[in-house]
């Protein structure tokens, strides 16, 4: 072989070699939106939501409580990251807990928040956000006197949609057993009650 074609075939060799790359990462790509079942659960759209509205066009109330509007569903992400608000909050908010695997953070869109994270407390207005690590007790309620409006959004989603669906088909909150039961079945534990609000 002369020099010539050694150096042809050199460069055709090299760009296969990228070429298979390519499609190697297109194959991968693809890979990571199938699940174990072999089913895509990756969004391959854009995924709009209006003002108001549900990720799924239901309406939904936590315990027949708290207002819950799904924006991401861990669905769309694979289950990577799931995004939500709570709008129109009356006062009040959840028992102090916390997540074993989730990363959770807040964005007060209305009103006034009272949030414990940790040792540490925090009064969230229009604009602040909070974030709260995996394993360390939070609780928030709702203080202001016109309806809130709490946006979401936890890292990696984990069963927390599939534990507010499970909520929103009850219609008052659970008694302390039915609670600590309920949030340990879905990657949580309740370690105290919610906020006092005057």
């Amino acid at each position: 072989m002369n020099r010539k074609q050694f150096v042809k075939l050199a460069c055709l060799g090299t760009a296969a070699a990228g070429a298979s790359g390519i499609t190697g990462c297109a194959n991968r790509t693809i890979a990571n939106k199938a699940s174990a079942t072999g089913t895509a659960v990756r969004s391959d759209k854009a995924v709009f939501v209006p003002s108001g509205k549900n990720r799924f066009g239901e309406q939904l109330m936590i315990w027949g409580v708290i207002p819950l509007q799904i924006k991401i569903s861990g669905k769309d992400t694979d289950g990577s990251l799931f995004v939500f608000e709570h709008v129109g909050m009356s006062k009040g908010g959840p028992a102090k807990h916390f997540h074993y695997q989730q990363d959770e953070w807040f964005y007060a869109l209305e009103g006034e928040f009272a949030f414990e994270v940790g040792n540490e407390k925090f009064i969230l207005k229009p604009g602040d956000s909070l974030f709260a690590p995996r394993m360390i007790p939070h609780v928030w309620a709702y203080i202001g006197e016109n309806p809130g409006t709490l946006l979401l959004a936890v890292q990696p989603a984990g069963s927390l949609e599939e534990f507010f669906m499970k909520s929103c088909k009850m219609t008052s909150p659970p008694s302390p057993q039915e609670a600590e039961s309920l949030f340990a079945a879905h990657g949580m534990k309740v370690v105290g009650p919610p906020l006092s609000v005057s």
